[in-house]
């Protein structure tokens, strides 16, 4: 999904992306976008940082399946009982 970016930016910057999606005969999203993935690829290799492993923190748990499994169930079961009047 696409989502909305708004930054102020240096009218050169701003011609010099229009002159390149206009030359390569694709767009001015396409162009920020290969650029930014290109810099992300540059730095992660100088500063040897894994933006992979940053981006699945999330998953990265203490517990296991099982029991993160029994406590949103548990949780679950007590948000119905809220109800039950």
């Amino acid at each position: 999904m696409d989502k909305i970016l708004s930054a102020r930016i240096e009218e050169s910057i701003l011609n010099r992306i229009g002159l390149l999606a206009k030359e390569l005969g694709t767009s001015k999203k396409s162009v920020i976008e290969n650029a930014i993935l290109c810099y992300s690829e540059k730095v992660s290799k100088e500063y040897k940082i894994d933006l992979f492993e940053k981006t699945l923190g999330a998953w990265n748990r203490d517990e296991t399946t099982d029991e993160t499994v029994a406590t949103i169930r548990k949780e679950f079961r007590k948000s119905l009982e809220r109800y039950k009047r």
